[in-house]
């Protein structure tokens, strides 16, 4: 595990345990009630999505439509938010303004999929508003989309690298000239990838010289959260809250 801090946004002791959309597993994924959840089980670091509806408001909320979740129908960019208002996540929780989970949950450091470009400029305006540059880091799987975001903040923002970005980092493991950007302050990356293992002793230590740090998503299974623990990722993003701090309890690295 890296010891250096590049970032205030990572400024913890030890392993950092995300809760994925708050704890995907409970069936009300980033809902304000799951967040809290989440933090009443001791979670400090909260995986979230933002998009924007089409007033403008920016929403935490994964998939770009209300339909699989929601007891309501349509893409969030094309809906006013007295709309989305309405949705119930499987029918019972309301979609939340992420402006409003910022308030509501002042303590917690969110990790923010920044899921389509409408949201980018309602995103950097909302952090600077709040003055919340050390609670938040930025990654998105568009490489371009993060390092857009970079450019208008600054090393205030804590970002990740985007898809290009990993698969980068991963050819300079095998010792593959690629380019890097110096911004990211971190790898978020899947454990593998298309039968193609990501994380790996050479990809960690890589990551490390550079002084990034390495978080996996989304791992559910105590056998996977060890064996990468063991190998020694600097966090790890879950939708089973409680496995995984049982697991780190168990290692004594559960702070």
């Amino acid at each position: 595990m890296t010891s250096r801090i590049r970032h205030p946004y990572l400024d913890h002791p030890g392993p950092i345990p995300f809760a994925h959309r708050g704890g995907a597993a409970a069936g009300l994924e980033n809902t304000a009630l799951q967040f809290r959840r989440a933090i009443e089980a001791g979670y400090r670091y909260l995986e979230t999505d933002v998009h924007a509806t089409a007033d403008g408001k920016l929403v935490a909320f994964h998939d770009a439509t209300l339909d699989r979740v929601t007891d309501g129908a349509g893409r969030i960019a094309d809906l006013p938010w007295a709309d989305v208002r309405h949705a119930r996540v499987a029918g019972k929780e309301p979609v939340p303004l992420f402006e409003e989970l910022l308030e509501t949950f002042p303590e917690a450091r969110w990790n923010v999929d920044l899921k389509a470009e409408p949201a980018l400029h309602p995103l950097l305006e909302l952090i600077e508003r709040t003055g919340t540059w050390d609670r938040i880091c930025i990654g998105s799987f568009s490489e371009a989309r993060v390092v857009r975001a970079q450019r208008l903040a600054g090393p205030r923002l804590a970002t990740s690298y985007g898809t290009r970005g990993v698969l980068n980092l991963r050819l300079r493991s095998w010792g593959v000239p690629a380019a890097l950007r110096r911004s990211a302050v971190a790898a978020q990356v899947p454990e593998a990838q298309s039968g193609i293992q990501v994380v790996d002793r050479r990809f960690l230590r890589t990551a490390h010289a550079r002084g990034l740090q390495v978080h996996v998503w989304t791992i559910n299974e105590p056998d996977r959260m060890h064996r990468l623990l063991d190998l020694g990722v600097d966090g790890i993003m879950t939708d089973h809250i409680d496995t995984l701090r049982k697991v780190m309890e168990d290692r004594g690295v559960w702070v």
